[in-house]
């Protein structure tokens, strides 16, 4: 069962070489002890292992040994063999802790059942531990933008590679990809970290206040104004604008970015003196801005004047094999704001997480780990387990949509990569309603 050992102890020796052939038919791993001692001095923090032991041993006793586990893992699971009559007795050491007990005679089947659940939940157990001290360990940017897959790898790495140069930088990606994290890493593994890093939502400001927001004014510039304001360009000086959703930019103040773009300076709203800028923009958008361009919905030259490095973030469904990671940090995150304990989540239900589309992408995981460390009804719901035939399915589409991927939706190439025939490569992608021209 994968790497994880059972370790059998059984004072008679008959049962013992019984237990552990079971055991060893069933495809598990195993160590066989007559006595609880050396098994005691085995065991660490993080051992790779479930422990079978009878009751009644000599020298120390099976619910010594369960006392000594818990004291070194607490998780560890621990199942305890008694006789006819210590009913009991095991009901107390399941209270104790005890992940389950057997009650002797028992078969071959009952034995191998209780110790694969058992193994599932010890493997499970550490497969958690393993990511949460990843997390907890986690330095730079990889903190900071979570990912194992090679499209987050390599984002990684571009934005190393351009933040410390002065070109304005346009980020593209679906809505909750994470465009504003991406601009924040820009800005702070670079020089200008050390000043302003200003965000604007191009889509959320009325535009009769727009070019005072921007460019800021003089004092009597217009009724109201009472005294000088800086705008958010100006305050990014030596520092970094971020402008998100810029294609809802409206079409005239598109023409006065423009100008700051070329000329690195702005004027106050009631000034003429121009106010010189060292300023990098950083631009995102959900939209095709080239399309937007040709449709005149947004000017060409601030179009070409912004795609200089263009950053393409890919959404969640082209990274399912990110989501356990990502999960795992934002149950972590909600249960420390929340004050709960982070829990542990079943196989089958990571399994059905990954299965998911996710538009909302990472924001809408995000939302969905808050809701299962509430323990809401909502999560409660979603937890119902995947069939086999269900996490199979999963599995297959996803693999076929990454040799999609990797061959830029070339079918045939996505055939070789997966050795199968075009018939049945054609027959899978209809059933999972795939089309080539989507990977392109």
């Amino acid at each position: 069962m994968d790497n994880i050992q059972v370790l059998l102890v059984e004072d008679d020796p008959t049962v013992r070489a019984g237990s552990a052939q079971a055991l060893e038919l069933a495809d598990f791993t195993v160590s066989s002890f007559e006595s609880a001692e050396p098994v005691a001095e085995l065991l660490q923090a993080n051992s790779a292992a479930v422990l079978v032991s009878d009751v009644r041993l000599p020298g120390m006793s099976g619910l010594e040994l369960l006392a000594t586990a818990r004291a070194i893992d607490p998780e560890l699971p621990v199942i305890l063999v008694t006789g006819h009559g210590d009913i009991s007795m095991a009901v107390q050491a399941m209270h104790d802790g005890a992940y389950d007990f057997l009650e002797k005679p028992y078969s071959s089947e009952q034995l191998a059942e209780v110790v694969r659940r058992a193994t599932d939940k010890r493997r499970l157990q550490l497969e958690v531990r393993a990511l949460r001290q990843k997390l907890e360990h986690s330095e730079g940017i990889e903190a900071c933008l979570l990912g194992n897959t090679p499209a987050m790898r390599a984002l990684r790495q571009v934005i190393l590679d351009v933040a410390g140069q002065p070109a304005d930088v346009l980020i593209y990606g679906e809505t909750g990809t994470g465009k504003e994290l991406v601009a924040r890493c820009l800005h702070q593994f670079s020089e200008r970290s050390k000043h302003h890093y200003v965000p604007l939502n191009c889509g959320a400001i009325p535009e009769t206040i727009f070019e005072s927001e921007l460019f800021g004014h003089e004092q009597g510039a217009f009724t109201g104004a009472a005294k000088r304001q800086v705008g958010k360009i100006e305050h990014a000086d030596r520092g970094t604008l971020f402008l998100d959703e810029v294609e809802s930019l409206p079409l005239a103040m598109q023409v006065k970015l423009l100008r700051v773009l070329q000329e690195r300076s702005i004027q106050r709203l009631g000034s003429n003196a121009p106010v010189p800028l060292d300023i990098r923009v950083i631009a995102a958008s959900k939209e095709d801005l080239k399309e937007f361009s040709d449709q005149g919905k947004f000017r060409s030259d601030l179009y070409y004047r912004l795609n200089l490095i263009v950053l393409h973030i890919p959404p969640l469904r082209e990274r399912r094999e990110d989501i356990p990671l990502l999960f795992e940090h934002f149950m972590m995150d909600a249960a420390a704001r929340y004050k709960r304990p982070c829990p542990v989540v079943p196989a089958a239900h990571m399994q059905q997480l990954m299965a998911q589309d996710w538009p909302g992408n990472v924001r809408e995981l995000r939302n969905a780990a808050d809701r299962f460390v509430l323990g809401l009804s909502a999560a409660a719901e979603s937890m119902a387990p995947a069939t086999l035939a269900d996490q199979v399915g999963a599995f297959e589409r996803m693999l076929i949509e990454q040799a999609l991927r990797a061959a830029d939706g070339n079918v045939a190439a996505a055939c070789t990569a997966l050795g199968l025939p075009k018939q049945t490569m054609y027959h899978k992608m209809q059933k999972y309603a795939l089309a080539a021209e989507d990977y392109r």
